[in-house]
């Protein structure tokens, strides 16, 4: 068949802490042929993978690998009505560059560029910000290759239930081929990072949210000092960043420096305090303009795991004070501060910010350094606040716990049901996850 390689073909994603074999992997050029692998799989599994940027052993299969990478898919750009329809595979960092050649941009990203678009709305990938929901809230449409092998076009309009379970789906549902996106007019942001006091902020969140298009803040632990960022539209790019200052901010101490302050932390764990401490007070006050797209995507190189619970806004205060004391009570110490954001509510079944405003709590750990009773810990607490995982970042729910999380929980197994009788697309993961596969 074309476009399969028939060698078992090993594959692990960006963190290193998944892996899989591939019996076969399949790398379709049209979508014609996407539906015909899946029509031609009879019985073996299919699990399309895209950049390897989740945690989670979502895209981990021992069957058929499909790669999108070489999809072929007519690129349209309607500026005047600012929609873009693009190949599922493209990177963010592609449509990035591609919507700023037309003076367009998504309204909202998260700090990694390197996702392919269908990753990273099937995963649920979000930015900060009161007023944005996640990425999977700028899809308008969507083409989907069912299990069955059939192309189905989903909207508002059309198939409104598959367009509400698909958007954000984790793979479960077919093979994500096309997305139209709902971009807005390019625009400049005016960041503002600055050191500031954890208990200040949290008194003060309410109005910082307020008063800011886009608010998070990273906490150190094992000190009380947090790195406050803010970013706001503004109307011209004025002030932008030095290439100097760029590269040693966000390069060099953000990377290479924060890098080697980790590998000596894990070599000496009884360092991992005043490190904290010292890495709280080297990051400087700095504002700066720039094209949206870059100011909100930085340069990740450090390898660490992560865990991201979304959680109701007003639960923010319990659950950091939980979680300093599980951090002071662990038997081995944390190098990576905490990173807190938010977003607005929306209406995707599986979307962690499913009918409610969330402030979403990520930890994580240096690479190499032991993590699980860290994330397990933390994962206890944000259940107890009717916490939802996010679903590309480690975590140990099932489907029973997750059910009842999400109220639209039964209607996605029955899309699922619909759409891969077969199926094809599931994974022993995603019976863990999702629960034992449906049927119609």
């Amino acid at each position: 068949m074309a476009g399969t390689g028939r060698t078992p073909t090993a594959w692990s994603n960006w963190g290193g802490n998944q892996h899989s074999m591939a019996t076969a992997v399949l790398r379709p050029t049209t979508v014609a042929e996407v539906a015909e692998q899946v029509r031609s799989a009879t019985g073996e599994r299919i699990r399309p993978v895209g950049s390897g940027h989740s945690f989670t052993p979502v895209a981990v299969t021992d069957g058929r690998r499909m790669d999108l990478s070489r999809l072929a898919v007519d690129v349209q750009v309607d500026a005047d009505r600012r929609l873009v329809t693009v190949p599922a595979g493209m990177t963010l960092r592609e449509l990035n560059s591609l919507l700023a050649a037309h003076r367009l941009a998504l309204p909202n990203l998260g700090d990694v560029d390197a996702q392919t678009v269908a990753g990273a709305i099937s995963t649920g990938t979000h930015g900060t910000g009161a007023g944005h929901g996640g990425l999977a809230t700028f899809v308008e449409a969507l083409t989907l290759v069912t299990g069955t092998g059939e192309i189905l076009h989903c909207s508002a309009e059309q198939h409104p239930d598959v367009f509400d379970a698909a958007r954000i789906s984790l793979g479960a549902l077919g093979v994500l081929v096309e997305v139209t996106l709902r971009c807005v007019d390019a625009f400049v942001l005016r960041a503002h990072e600055r050191p500031a006091h954890l208990d200040t902020v949290l008194a003060e969140l309410p109005d910082l949210i307020d008063r800011h298009d886009h608010v998070e803040f990273f906490w150190f632990p094992y000190t009380t000092r947090v790195q406050l960022k803010t970013n706001d539209r503004t109307t011209a790019d004025d002030r932008p960043l030095p290439r100097w200052r760029s590269w040693l901010d966000d390069d060099f101490m953000a990377n290479s420096v924060f890098a080697a302050a980790c590998r000596l932390g894990r070599a000496a764990p009884a360092l991992a305090p005043p490190i904290s401490a010292v890495s709280a007070r080297v990051l400087s006050e700095r504002a700066y303009t720039g094209r949206s797209d870059t100011v909100f995507c930085t340069p990740r190189r450090v390898r660490f795991t992560e865990m991201e619970y979304a959680l109701p806004r007003d639960a923010l205060p319990e659950a950091l004070g939980a979680l300093r004391r599980i951090i002071d009570g662990l038997p081995f110490k944390v190098l990576f501060p905490v990173e807190v954001r938010f977003t607005a509510a929306d209406d995707i079944w599986l979307s962690h910010s499913y009918g409610r405003e969330s402030a979403y709590i990520a930890v994580h750990q240096y690479v190499g350094m032991p993590y699980e009773p860290y994330f397990r810990a933390f994962e206890h607490v944000a259940t107890g606040l009717t916490g939802r995982p996010h679903w590309g970042k480690l975590h140990w729910r099932e489907a029973a716990s997750l059910a009842d999380a999400y109220p639209r929980w039964q209607e996605f197994q029955q899309v699922r049901a619909r759409l891969d009788p077969h199926r094809t697309f599931t994974t022993p993961y995603l019976d863990t996850l999702l629960g034992p596969h449906p049927t119609t």
